[in-house]
């Protein structure tokens, strides 16, 4: 199977980010970069590449989170499979637990039947566990969502999202994640479940597997409302 140039550009930008990445934000932001292996199902059926950038830059009042991702496919000279999604996120934390957020987000997927959704977000959050292996916070907020239907022009709507984040550190070089939100609209429910494991190599280097499912409640005429996809991905940080 042939992948396109732009996913081997991927591959390359993703190994070279982490280094460029400090060297342009400073040594205050931390992050990874993966690259991996995508078996899906759902509105594509194929084998895919995929490549993502996670950023966070972690202070006393303020925390700052980057999440890019692309994933593409092709079959012979066809691709069957595009996609690209980018979110960023701040939080103001104005006691241990507790913060405000604001959240951007932008995704578009050449075969979900969308040209584009993005949304915007503000709400309240609370880590409501934290011991010595687990974290788990919980967000809700209210927004908008713009959804463009091809020709059909865009959809406007008021949103309500609910998130929440539970990292379980299995031991001091494994760490198990699930990650589950839902945007409800008048027009649409969007959820998404991402549940990964991740486990260190040797120095920066770690391998990690995880699962994806996301639904659409309301989609257009021949657009399956349920994606998956597993994907196992090599993983440097930094």
């Amino acid at each position: 199977m042939q992948f396109p140039r732009y996913v081997i550009l991927a591959h390359a930008l993703t190994a070279a980010a982490p280094t460029a990445a400090v060297e342009l934000l400073g040594t205050e932001w931390s992050g990874a970069g993966e690259f991996g292996y995508v078996a899906t199902s759902g509105n594509t059926d194929t084998q895919s590449m995929s490549a993502k950038i996670n950023l966070a830059n972690e202070r006393a009042r303020w925390r700052h989170t980057l999440n890019l991702e692309a994933l593409n496919s092709s079959d012979g000279d066809a691709t069957t499979a595009e996609r690209y999604a980018g979110n960023w996120q701040t939080d103001y934390k104005f006691t241990e637990f507790d913060y405000l957020f604001g959240r951007l987000s932008y995704e578009t997927d050449k075969f979900s039947g969308y040209e584009y959704r993005s949304s915007e977000t503000v709400g309240y959050g609370r880590r409501v566990l934290k011991t010595e292996t687990m974290t788990l916070d919980l967000e809700a907020g209210l927004g908008a969502r713009q959804s463009k239907l091809g020709d059909d022009g865009t959809e406007h709507e008021t949103i309500g999202r609910f998130a929440g984040r539970y990292t379980w550190r299995i031991s001091p070089n494994a760490k198990l994640t699930e990650d589950l939100s839902t945007e409800i609209g008048s027009d649409a429910t969007v959820t998404r479940s991402i549940t990964a494991l991740q486990a260190d190599i040797i120095g920066n280097l770690a391998v990690k597997l995880s699962y994806t499912v996301e639904n659409t409640s309301d989609v257009p005429p021949g657009i399956k409302k349920t994606d998956t996809e597993t994907m196992a991905s090599l993983v440097y940080k930094f």
